[in-house]
C-alpha cells in the first residue's frame, strides 16, 4: 500500500513538472515581445541592494491568502511569497507583502507599485501580452459544493439545481458534464451561499481555490471529487529583457519546489484539492 501511495505521489510530481515546463516553454513566446507595454517594477540586481522583494497578494481569500485572528497574513500563496524571497534575497522576511483588489493584480505590476504579483492570477494569454507567467505553482479548476450527503459524484446532480456566477466560464463547463441539469445564475458567492442554505439549489460551481475556503468555513459543506475545469495560477512579473533574470530565477525557484514536494505539502497543508 506504501508503495503504491509513492508511485502516486511521485507521477503526480512528475505530472506537475511535465506540466510546468510546458507552461514555460509556451510563456517564452510572450518574453521577446510588446517592448512598448513594458512594466517598470524592479529589476534583480535592484531587489537585491535594496534587499527586499514587493509582492502583491490577496488578503481575503482563504486558503491562498488571508489573515488569520491576529491580522497576520498565512495561506498558500503567503508561502510562497515568503519563499521566493529567501530565493532571491536570501531571508523569509525580506519580503513586503501588499494586499490588492482582483481588479488592481495587473496594474499593480504595470505601475510599478511591486516586483511581482501572487494573487490568485489565471495564466492566460490575453493577459500574456502585458505581463508574464511563472510556471504554474497550483492548478486550480472548477469544482461542485453541496451539503447534500445524498449527491456523492457528478452523475448524481445530472438533472438539479446548480448555481453558477452569472458571465462566468464555469457555466460552459457545467453545461458540458451535466447538459441536463438546471442552472440557476447568481452574482456573487454569498448570494449562492444562500440559495444552498435555503435548498433552492442543490450545489454550487466555482472554482476549487475558493470553494476550498468556503468548505474550512462551513464544515456541513464538501467538494466533489471531480474537477471540471484546469486553470493554471502564475506569479505576475513585468514584461521586458532587462527582468529575465528575475523571471528566470523565479521560474527555477518554483520548479524546485514542486519537485521536491513542498508545494504539494504546503497546498495539503491548506486544504486544496
Amino acid at each position: 500500500m506504501d508503495n503504491g501511495c509513492n508511485r502516486w505521489k511521485a507521477a503526480c510530481r512528475l505530472h506537475l513538472l511535465i506540466s510546468a515546463a510546458i507552461f514555460l516553454l509556451l510563456s517564452f513566446s510572450y518574453v521577446i515581445a510588446d517592448t512598448q507595454l513594458s512594466a517598470s517594477a524592479a529589476e534583480m540586481p535592484e531587489i537585491q541592494r535594496r534587499g527586499y522583494v514587493n509582492i502583491a497578494v490577496k488578503d481575503n481569500l482563504r486558503p491562498l491568502g488571508f489573515r488569520d485572528a491576529s491580522g497576520n497574513l498565512q495561506g498558500l500563496e503567503i508561502d510562497l511569497a515568503k519563499a521566493l524571497a529567501v530565493d532571491l534575497v536570501g531571508k523569509a522576511d525580506a519580503v513586503k507583502l501588499q494586499p490588492v483588489a482582483n481588479r488592481d493584480r495587473l496594474s499593480a505590476v504595470l505601475d510599478h507599485k511591486v516586483d511581482m504579483a501572487i494573487a490568485r492570477v489565471t495564466a492566460t494569454s490575453s493577459r500574456s501580452r502585458l505581463v508574464s507567467f511563472s510556471v504554474p505553482y497550483y492548478f486550480d479548476g472548477a469544482v461542485l459544493v453541496t451539503k447534500d450527503t445524498s449527491l456523492q459524484r457528478l452523475s448524481d446532480l445530472a438533472k438539479r439545481k446548480i448555481a453558477v456566477l452569472k458571465n462566468s466560464s464555469t457555466i460552459a463547463n457545467v453545461r458540458y458534464y451535466l447538459p441536463n441539469a438546471e442552472l440557476v445564475g447568481v452574482d456573487s458567492y454569498q448570494k449562492a451561499f444562500a440559495l444552498l442554505e435555503n435548498n433552492a439549489a442543490n450545489a454550487f460551481a466555482a472554482d476549487a481555490s475558493v470553494l476550498s475556503g468556503w468548505v474550512q468555513q462551513y464544515p456541513q459543506y464538501r467538494l466533489l471529487p471531480t474537477k471540471l475545469s484546469t486553470e493554471p495560477l502564475s506569479v505576475v512579473m513585468p514584461k521586458g529583457l532587462q527582468y529575465d533574470e528575475l523571471r528566470r530565477r523565479i521560474n527555477q525557484a518554483i520548479a524546485r519546489y514542486i519537485n521536491s514536494g513542498w508545494l504539494q505539502q504546503r497546498a495539503t497543508h491548506w486544504g486544496l484539492p
